[in-house]
């Protein structure tokens, strides 16, 4: 029995309906997703005598992990949307050139990364924070880790070449049974076997393996569009550059998450207390939380925009920024009324001391003081991506952490002589940022964006 091709569905299906059964799918996957990012860290420190040390040398291991992880949204995040937008002109050829061309990019970066990794690893993890009593934990963690480093590149960077095709569920599903088979093998390996930051380690890299096979099973299946052609797999020039240059705005992102907080705890330290560095950590943690139903509209919207603007539909792409834009800033808005009513709750989530949930409660506001625009940010950026803007999306990506936030986080309590302007540069850079990319977006929609005539423009 011959499968239905989801992808045509992206040019007729209701947009409304579409659009939620794309988003629903990633929101999870997402919620899940950070679950299986603090798994290993729930068994670990529960270890008996060692648990905090362990716990200590995993959090120092943890910012390199997702920056190493962030290597595959150059091939994945950056080549999916192109590989859409060949698959609505009717181009499935140039988009299974993409998709070979991804996948052993991801093989030969993974070796690189690997190799480097474990060439400066006690230098790189004593510069993110590991102590001599932590170092031994955090190598043990890390050494195994990187062995399975080509599981996590091709399991994280293709399957976003599931969800580009339509594949919603399937794309889920990828993170899902990594997930799942991470805390069913977590206590068997760490505890059951006695192997402690090593058996989370071997436990995370089973589970990504599994989910790459899963992955391969799925384009050697029959239910794919796009399949792996062995002409495609190589390294193609022609199709990979494009693709890194529009995976950068996404790398970029996840690298910032990474040493942001680093220069943010640090203005902290210096300007208040270990309480306040405790205050950011929650805030962190809060805001992961706040961003996860926008940035699932917005991973959602990514193939419909993406195949309807290389089919030449711009009409439904409009109508698909406009769905979006109307979304993402009602979510970011509610965000910022939760933050406004319950920040001792959302404090509570993630700690139970009083002296930080009392100090979260006095600043919250003011630090997701700019939270309500930034669903403004978020679609326009995302949108950028779908149709391939990799410039603009580059630019976009850098704008809001390395141009505007370290520069005030570094400058406003010099200015101020006082912690809180720490706190006040996330609101300013998130207001600038959303209003600077809103009108780049309004200033560019003709041009990327041209209205037939007879037809309106947003």
């Amino acid at each position: 029995m011959a499968h239905a091709d989801p992808s045509s569905e992206l040019a007729t299906k209701p947009l409304g309906r579409l659009l939620l059964r794309f988003a629903i799918p990633s929101i999870f996957a997402q919620i899940v997703n950070l679950l299986y990012n603090i798994v290993d860290r729930i068994f670990v420190g529960r270890i008996p005598e060692i648990g905090p040390l362990a716990l200590a040398g995993l959090g120092v291991a943890f910012p390199i992990i997702l920056i190493i992880s962030s290597f595959s949204f150059l091939a994945g995040m950056g080549g999916a949307p192109l590989a859409s937008i060949a698959m609505g002109r009717g181009d499935n050829a140039k988009a299974e050139r993409i998709l070979g061309s991804a996948c052993v990019f991801l093989l030969a970066m993974s070796v690189v990364l690997t190799v480097l990794c474990f060439w400066a690893m006690r230098p790189m993890l004593l510069m993110f924070g590991a102590s001599e009593q932590t170092i031994g934990y955090a190598v043990d963690y890390f050494s195994l880790y990187l062995l399975g480093t080509p599981a996590v590149q091709l399991s994280l960077g293709l399957n976003y070449y599931i969800s580009c095709q339509g594949f919603a569920k399937t794309s889920m599903m990828t993170v899902l049974i990594g997930a799942a088979l991470n805390i069913i093998l977590d206590p068997i390996f760490i505890y059951g076997l006695d192997m402690g930051c090593k058996g989370a380690a071997l436990a995370t890299i089973c589970s990504q393996a599994v989910s790459a096979v899963w992955i391969f099973a799925f384009f050697f299946g029959k239910r794919t569009v796009l399949h792996f052609r062995r002409q495609y797999l190589r390294l193609d020039l022609k199709e990979l550059v494009p693709v890194i240059l529009l995976g950068l705005s996404p790398f970029f992102v996840q690298v910032t998450d990474c040493i942001v907080p680093l220069v943010m705890n640090a203005g902290m330290q210096q300007y208040g207390n270990d309480y306040y560095v405790g205050t950011m950590t929650v805030m962190f943690s809060i805001e992961q939380l706040l961003r996860l139903p926008a940035d699932g509209l917005c991973q959602g919207a990514v193939p419909i925009m993406s195949y309807n603007y290389g089919a030449g539909n711009y009409a439904r792409v409009r109508r698909t920024f406009q769905r979006l834009l109307t979304v993402t800033l009602t979510a970011t808005c509610s965000a910022f009324l939760a933050v406004i009513l319950f920040p001792g709750l959302l404090a509570r989530i993630f700690t139970p001391q009083e002296e930080t949930i009392q100090l979260v409660s006095q600043v919250m506001p003011l630090f997701f003081g700019g939270i309500w625009a930034f669903g403004a940010q978020m679609a326009c950026q995302i949108t950028f991506m779908s149709l391939g803007q990799a410039r603009t999306s580059l630019f976009l990506a850098l704008l809001r952490k390395v141009i505007l936030l370290v520069p005030l986080a570094l400058l406003l309590p010099r200015i101020t002589g006082s912690v809180f302007g720490i706190f006040a540069a996330e609101p300013i850079a998130d207001t600038l940022a959303s209003a600077t990319t809103l009108t780049l977006f309004l200033r560019k929609r003709k041009s990327l964006l041209p209205v037939s005539s007879g037809e309106t423009s947003v």
